[in-house]
Order: structure tokens, then sequence, then C-alpha cells
């Protein structure tokens, strides 16, 4: 991918295939690609058919290629660093609410507000995010990913923005199915 334009189709199969490039579709699938409830064939297919516009023309035999292309467009056409895994920091849901302010001071202006804004400008924008409460609170998930010790202030902000620092857990479909059993028991 060129870093120089805003692509607006992938290739797949020879073919251009037109995307949806507006910044809500792909942090939609992020969220879907976060959530344990689908299956990794769920979340493929929901990929195919949110980002292409076409996505169910797809033919089987190119559906590998059409991800591998999808996945390229959301990192922001930049390949990835490592293959190691390492911990998530950001969770796109969870944080959308300390990510728009901070987005919203790099570009200037309400990106909510935008009827439309490319992902790729909404990504370069998340990546020039300054000082702002979500370096913050990445920065103290980062330190104790890495097992490093707090500062006495940083662990007075955990103390007080616990719910921000901590990722929530999510329940899967087997937790609420046994909540619920339980919670018959008991009626």
């Amino acid at each position: 991918m060129d870093g120089w334009s805003l692509p607006t189709a992938l290739t797949v199969g020879g073919a251009e295939m037109p995307i949806r490039t507006d910044f809500r579709d792909v942090l939609y699938l992020m969220g879907i690609f976060a959530d344990p409830d689908y299956e990794p064939d769920e979340k493929a297919a929901v990929c195919l058919r949110v980002l292409f516009v076409d996505g169910e023309d797809i033919p089987p035999e190119h559906t590998e290629e059409a991800l591998r292309a999808a996945v390229e467009f959301m990192d922001g056409g930049i390949p990835a660093r490592s293959d190691r895994k390492t911990p998530r920091i950001v969770d796109w849901r969870q944080d959308g609410p300390i990510i728009i302010p901070a987005v919203n001071k790099v570009l200037g202006r309400e990106v909510r507000a935008m009827p439309y804004l490319h992902w790729w400008t909404f990504l370069a924008a998340y990546m020039e995010i300054g000082d702002s409460l979500f370096s913050t609170v990445v920065g103290l998930r980062q330190k104790r990913a890495k097992g490093r010790k707090l500062e006495k202030y940083e662990q007075e902000f955990l103390r007080d923005n616990r719910a921000l620092v901590e990722p929530r857990k999510r329940d899967t479909e087997k937790d609420r199915v046994r909540r619920d059993e339980l919670r018959k028991l008991f009626v």
C-alpha cells in the first residue's frame, strides 16, 4: 500500500475491490476482533462483509488474500514490528471515550461530528497523540504489563482511576449462561 495516498479499494484476486474507509467502520471491526463471543471464522466473515463494499462476492479461494489485505489496511499499511505476542494495551471499545478527545486535539476538530474521516487519517492522528489522559492510561498499562514499579504519582492516579486503567473483563457467552443458570437456582 502507498503511504502517500488514502486507499479506497484493495486488490483481491487481481481485481480492485472498493472498501469502506470511514474510521467508524474500522473501529467497529476492531471491536468484533476483540470480542471473545465470536469465533475466528465469524470474525473473518464479518470483516469481509463490513470492510468490502461487495464482500459477499469474494470467491472462497480469495478469502485468505482478502483478509490479509484487510488487516494490512487496518494496520495503516505499516508492517507489524514482530511476531511476538504482546499484551493488549488498548481496548478500542473501552478506551473510545479517552481516545476521541486526544484525536480531536491532534486534528483540531470534533471527529465524531465529521460525516466522514478516512481510517488512515484517524490512525495518523491516533499515532501522534501526545500528553493526554489516554497516553497516561496507556503508559500505566504498559508499565504494569512489563512488571515495572509505578512512581508514587502513578500509584495515586491508578488508585483514583482504576476503572480507566484496568481493562474490563468481558463476559463470554459461557459466563453469561453460567450466571443465568445460577440465577435460576435462587429464584
